[in-house]
């Protein structure tokens, strides 16, 4: 079913005085850095600090009263929930919303909220796609309208008024724009917007590397379910694209870059240092990918999509965390100690740079042993630090294991 210019354009109708017009702000850092005109579309400053409401509002305010009184359903890994439970208690409808059980309670938290008791929340699986599956069988058993997060026209023209917006707001000629793919509802209705104006318009979706489903689909020419992901990203964590936001995409968008999670939190971080802005996962995606186009760029106008910022602070360790050995700057070690002592002084006195840092270390001493692991983290100040390192304990005779991404032991200290 094809999406057309004026299905965004009424969409946008529906959404006065609903979804905000966000800011769109120019960026002087980013701007400066790639030497290009780089704004920032404001998604995350919506009520429900994300785009999400635009596509839910648009499909629920849709329905007829007959459809209305059966209920809706939905399954959301959190923002396309919160944007659902407030479309609910406003229309004075009954949702229930199927969410992972890997959802931050930040994000559960708010629908409650934001549903104030038009919704029921029931926690199924480990991905969205778990409970993609059991919001399908309610559905089939109760007989509720299902509001799909992104492989819905209606759901895929509310959320294009983001692109509506933004050639509202430039005045200029837009040259790029950055958005993230999930299921690819937003890069669908904003790319259909946009195309439709102006064919010249690059469009780059951005998607993280450990659930990159849009791009593998397009890769192989059909739509393609990841075995396996990565679930950090939680608001881009889909493991199969919705089959008609596969064709737009295919039809309009100029290509779809990978990021890492860990360059994903440098841009995080970034964002909150020097803008003041709390992006989540998700929503930092846009502005993440900017390096990978860098020469491409200079010179033009582009537009980032940061899609949301509902992120709990609780997670803000794991963030750092993981920007940190992205950078190569934090490394784990397990590391044999005589146990005698003068063991830890030595290696504190001859192996450690002027620079680094022992940010872990766990040992327990064994009386009937004569040696014992200890598990020691190091932060460095550079990634270039880390050989140096190695050379000094391999100088004194320290034995050693680096652990890797593949240690089950890495892949709970990370």
């Amino acid at each position: 079913m094809n999406i057309t210019k004026n299905d965004i354009e009424e969409a946008a109708k529906r959404l006065e005085g609903v979804a905000k017009k966000t800011p769109l702000q120019k960026s002087a850092r980013l701007s400066k850095r790639y030497d290009a005109t780089i704004y920032l579309k404001r998604e995350d400053l919506q009520e429900v600090r994300s785009f999400k409401i635009r596509g839910a509002y648009n499909k629920i305010s849709s329905l007829s009263k007959a459809e209305k009184k059966k209920g809706i359903v939905c399954a959301s890994a959190g923002n396309h929930a919160q944007g659902v439970a407030w479309s609910c208690n406003a229309l004075k409808i009954h949702g229930t919303i199927f969410m992972p059980t890997s959802t931050p309670n930040q994000k559960i938290d708010k629908v409650k909220q934001f549903g104030d008791g038009f919704v029921e929340i029931k926690l199924v699986g480990s991905t969205f796609d778990d409970a993609s599956s059991a919001s399908r069988i309610f559905e089939k058993k109760t007989g509720a309208i299902y509001v799909h997060p992104f492989n819905d026209p209606l759901t895929i023209a509310g959320q294009g008024t983001v692109g509506k917006e933004i050639v509202d707001q430039v005045g200029a000629k837009i040259d790029y724009v950055f958005t993230c793919i999930g299921g690819g509802g937003l890069i669908s209705g904003v790319s259909t917007y946009l195309k439709n104006l102006d064919e010249d318009i690059k469009v780059i979706g951005v998607e993280p590397e450990g659930a990159s489903c849009m791009y593998e689909s397009l890769r192989q020419n059909k739509i393609v379910t990841l075995k396996k992901i990565d679930t950090f990203v939680d608001g881009a964590a889909v493991a199969t694209p919705g089959s008609l936001t596969f064709e737009i995409v295919k039809k309009n968008v100029d290509d779809v870059l990978r990021v890492p999670e860990g360059k994903d939190c440098i841009t995080m971080i970034e964002l909150y240092q020097n803008e003041g802005i709390v992006a989540e996962p998700a929503g930092a995606l846009s502005v993440a990918a900017l390096d990978d186009l860098a020469e491409q760029i200079k010179g033009k106008t582009v537009v980032c999509i940061l899609s949301g910022g509902n992120n709990d602070i609780l997670r803000y360790p794991e963030i750092m965390e993981k920007s940190l050995v992205y950078q190569g700057r934090k490394h784990y070690f397990l590391i044999e100690f005589a146990q005698k002592p003068g063991q830890l002084k030595r290696m504190l006195d001859e192996a450690l740079g002027p620079n680094d840092d022992i940010v872990r270390f766990e040992y327990m001493k064994k009386t009937e042993k004569e040696k014992a692991p200890a598990l020691v983290g190091f932060e460095l100040r550079s990634k270039g630090d880390l050989k140096p390192l190695m050379k000094r304990m391999d100088a004194i005779e320290l034995k050693y294991t680096k652990l890797s991404e593949q240690d089950m032991l890495y892949q709970y200290l990370v």
